[in-house]
């Protein structure tokens, strides 16, 4: 998932956009209520769209599923438009930015099963190696709520500050228990964490984040996430009750899939990772 530092400007656009996608919808009597027509994804375009392309392209017609990828840039159309059937489904998300949508907006939109992890690293220009920072280094993190959680867990996981126990996923630079290095944390928006790697000693940056500055994740990562049993991995998700919708079981099988695996190793050297 793209980083949900643009949530903000998505609400703004999601009147308009939600709009357009409905009327879209309303041409095809609905996307998500007749089974027997195509199934409708709505799709972040990098790499959600272009797996599901993938899938389409090259294993949707052997498996007998009819595919129509929609691409969305924003993070709120996506679910307000599988909630109101103009999608039959979605691929964009993962779990805490979903609970925390579905709490906030009222919808009912389900997991189904999860494909894949842009991870999250510590990267820096100035040292070679997480041990090599010093006392009182400054560390760039996003600052949305979920992503900046995110950061501080990977330095948790990784021994280089403590968090307090039972810290969920709203954790913030005050919920360090320790902090050996004297790290100083300087908050911004994700997008903005590569460009501050001249300016600071390390900074958190997202996977997607990471491809776009030319960083590979696999090899210039300090330290990276696990894509093992990690909450952040994205998903086919559908509204509840849709779970068994024939064509959303296929996609599920086909997303899953050895071929698809291998679509994301060679495509995406280690900045994307298969979570299934």
């Amino acid at each position: 998932m793209r980083n949900t530092a643009k949530i903000t400007t998505a609400v703004l656009a999601a009147g308009a956009l939600t709009l357009g996608l409905t009327a879209c919808g309303s041409d095809s009597d609905s996307a998500a209520s007749d089974t027997s027509g195509p199934l409708v994804v709505a799709a972040s375009p990098v790499p959600h769209a272009e797996i599901l392309t993938f899938v389409k392209d090259n294993l949707a017609k052997k498996a007998g599923l009819d595919l129509e990828v929609r691409e969305f840039t924003d993070y709120v159309t996506p679910n307000t438009a599988t909630e109101d059937g103009s999608v039959g489904a979605n691929y964009f998300q993962n779990q805490p930015y979903l609970d925390d949508f579905n709490k906030k907006n009222g919808t009912h939109i389900v997991p189904v099963v999860t494909v894949h992890l842009e991870p999250l690293g510590l990267y820096s220009h100035k040292v070679k190696s997480a041990d090599d920072l010093k006392s009182g280094a400054t560390v760039a993190v996003p600052n949305d709520s979920v992503n900046e959680a995110r950061a501080l867990k990977l330095l948790d996981a990784n021994g280089i500050i403590t968090l307090k126990d039972g810290v969920g996923n709203d954790a913030t630079p005050a919920d360090i228990a320790e902090n050996p290095k004297n790290l100083k944390f300087k908050e911004l928006e994700a997008a903005q964490t590569p460009r501050s790697l001249d300016d600071v000693d390390a900074a958190v940056v997202n996977g997607n984040y990471a491809i776009e500055a030319d960083l590979k994740p696999a090899d210039d990562a300090l330290v990276l996430e696990s894509a093992k049993d990690n909450p952040y991995g994205n998903f086919l998700a559908v509204k509840e009750g849709s779970e068994d919708d024939p064509r959303v079981k296929k996609l599920a099988e086909l997303l899953t899939s050895d071929e698809v695996r291998k679509f994301i190793e060679d495509t995406y050297d280690g900045s994307v990772i298969a979570s299934f």
